[in-house]
């Protein structure tokens, strides 16, 4: 049994498409075949068609980006940003590549729009002419949408950055699950970036002449996300600092409020205790002004401390 492909194309050297299918002859110019990675035909397809080590990176449920030139032809790994409908931007969706000069297998788990738009220009019969122009392209795709959501959450971080000048309330978990997202993707785009520059500068026909600048130029877009990335990640740390501050500090003054609290009433207490005890009699309990005297030692009690802590700097 054959897998059946997200798509299959045939391309002429001039860059028209065509569909066609998996086990189609095939023509001059190349063929891109993109395949889901839960087809369950297509792990015996791999391993009848690419090298047996190929065939395994191809099926891996979790990668990293990475570039391998191996003799028959180069193994790429690409990470792109999560924009299904419902899916968190920076959760990156897994692009697994096995090029050669006369072909292109892509493997997916997830939709990547990039690739989805791809499809959609060779639906139309616009396809590019070589591998290596289509791979750039797709390269530049990737990079191009994490750039915008690396934008986003640069523009969140500026707004946090305001509200905390402005000595405005900010919402802690907001700067926590800010902070995440800043680390989730970051942590596959310094990757990419060194895999699109293996590949840009990689021998042996991928790429060809005319798309290695070009990915040159992706992989230099990368690098500036990742700057960026790193950037804005340090800012949340600063700011999650500054708020840790602020925590800090009110436990401090509400600690110290319910202590000078304590310190005055503490000695009333023992006074209005003391005269509390029944033992042969409560004291003064046959004078009519002792009630008011005792509130008046009390009152004079109080007022004393509150000068004595005022004096001590405590207040």
């Amino acid at each position: 049994m054959l897998p059946t492909p997200v798509c299959a194309f045939d391309i002429t050297p001039d860059g028209v498409a065509t569909p066609c299918g998996v086990d189609d002859a095939q023509s001059a110019g190349w063929r891109w075949l993109h395949f889901d990675l839960a087809d369950p035909e297509l792990g015996d397809w791999l391993r009848d068609t690419v090298p047996a080590s190929v065939a395994a990176a191809l099926q891996l449920p979790e990668t990293r980006p990475r570039f391998d030139m191996l003799t028959e032809g180069a193994l790429i790994n690409l990470r792109g940003v999560n924009l299904n409908p419902g899916a968190m931007p920076e959760d990156m969706v897994g692009l697994r590549i096995w090029a050669t000069a006369d072909r292109v297998i892509t493997v997916r788990r997830r939709k990547i729009m990039a690739l989805d738009a791809a499809r959609q220009e060779m639906a139309l019969g616009h396809g590019t002419k070589t591998p290596s122009a289509f791979l750039a392209e797709v390269a530049e795709g990737l990079t191009r949408r994490i750039e915008v959501v690396s934008l986003t959450l640069e523009d969140r971080v500026d707004e946090i950055e305001e509200l905390m000048v402005t000595r405005k309330q900010i919402d802690a978990d907001e700067v926590l699950d800010l902070r995440q997202s800043l680390i989730k993707l970051r942590r596959f785009i310094g990757p990419q970036r060194e895999a699109l520059v293996d590949f840009s500068v990689a021998k042996g026909g991928l790429p060809d002449i005319e798309s290695a600048p070009h990915v040159l130029e992706t992989a230099n877009r990368a690098a500036r996300t990742v700057e960026a990335l790193d950037a804005a990640r340090d800012r949340m740390a600063v700011m999650q600092e500054h708020l840790d501050m602020q925590t800090a500090a009110a436990l401090g003054r509400n600690g110290y409020v319910l202590s000078i609290v304590a310190a005055i009433f503490l000695p009333l207490g023992f006074l209005t205790g003391l005269f509390g005890v029944n033992i042969a009699g409560m004291p003064g309990m046959n004078t009519p002004w002792a009630f008011a005297a005792l509130c008046g030692v009390s009152v004079v009690l109080g007022l004393v401390l509150y000068l004595l802590f005022r004096a001590l700097k405590w207040l």
